[in-house]
């Protein structure tokens, strides 16, 4: 059988205008969801040495691509995650429930510990002789390939509910993660320039990690409250740092003066 004619049924859509929005819809709501697995890589990967923080970028977000693809791949596997396997205090846990709160307990105690560092950089209890430990490149792609699989089964499983078409959540799931590849170094160099975004981030991912906790014991947040806080922080932030940074040219000024 020609290769065209195997593929012909999976791409019947190109015809379905409706087709073409859902996966607009779908690719815009992929990428959006991959914003915190985004800042979860940046943060991890700045604590890294300088020559090792590209390549461990590059392995975590094709990390993330492959297991999405996978998962597509077994989507009848996945679709049954969302079947209770327990019932606890009234509410039937799933698969997918005991993955979201396994992995929003690891944000919330990894964004928890971070954010401990920042405040007190002195504190040493993670050292062994009285220096800091250094993050290795093996520790942390184990670290982003632990929440990939947290996002990944979060995305594959919101791509069902989008459509039913295999060949429009393939696209939307290989655009958005491009366009996290291409997002991911310029995010993390941003974030290192800045240290008080870092503690913002931080901030951002203790809130994912409470809210993937919160939907895995059946308490959904509408996403759309999450990013509108996420933006209007983020909108704060700015405003603070045009403001140092206009202050420190007046102050500039002033010095040479």
């Amino acid at each position: 059988m020609p290769i065209v004619d195997f593929l012909a049924p999976y791409f019947a859509f190109v015809n379905d205008p409706t087709a073409w929005v859902a996966l607009l819809t779908l690719v815009v709501l992929e990428i959006v969801l991959g914003i915190d697995n985004l800042i979860f890589i940046s943060i991890l990967t700045n604590k890294l040495p300088k020559e090792q923080q590209i390549p461990a970028r590059r392995l975590g977000i094709g990390a993330a691509l492959v297991m999405r693809l996978v998962l597509l791949a077994t989507i009848s596997f996945i679709v049954q995650l969302t079947t209770p396997v327990f019932t606890l205090f009234g509410h039937g846990f799933s698969w997918r429930d005991l993955i979201l709160i396994a992995g929003g307990l690891f944000l919330v105690w990894k964004a928890t510990k971070e954010i401990h560092h920042t405040v007190d950089p002195s504190d040493h209890k993670d050292s062994m002789v009285g220096g800091t430990i250094q993050l290795s490149l093996a520790g942390a792609i184990f670290q982003i390939l632990l929440l990939d699989l947290v996002f990944s089964v979060d995305s594959i499983i919101t791509a069902v509910g989008m459509t039913d078409e295999i060949a429009i959540m393939y696209i939307a799931v290989i655009v958005a993660v491009a366009v996290m590849l291409m997002a991911a170094t310029p995010l993390a160099n941003f974030i290192a320039k800045n240290p008080t975004i870092v503690m913002l981030a931080l901030g951002f991912l203790l809130m994912i990690g409470m809210t993937l906790i919160a939907d895995g014991m059946g308490y959904h947040v509408p996403k759309g409250y999450i990013y509108a806080a996420m933006g209007f922080s983020a909108l704060v932030e700015g405003l603070n740092m045009l403001a140092r940074h206009r202050r420190a040219r007046i102050e500039g000024r002033e010095d040479r003066h």
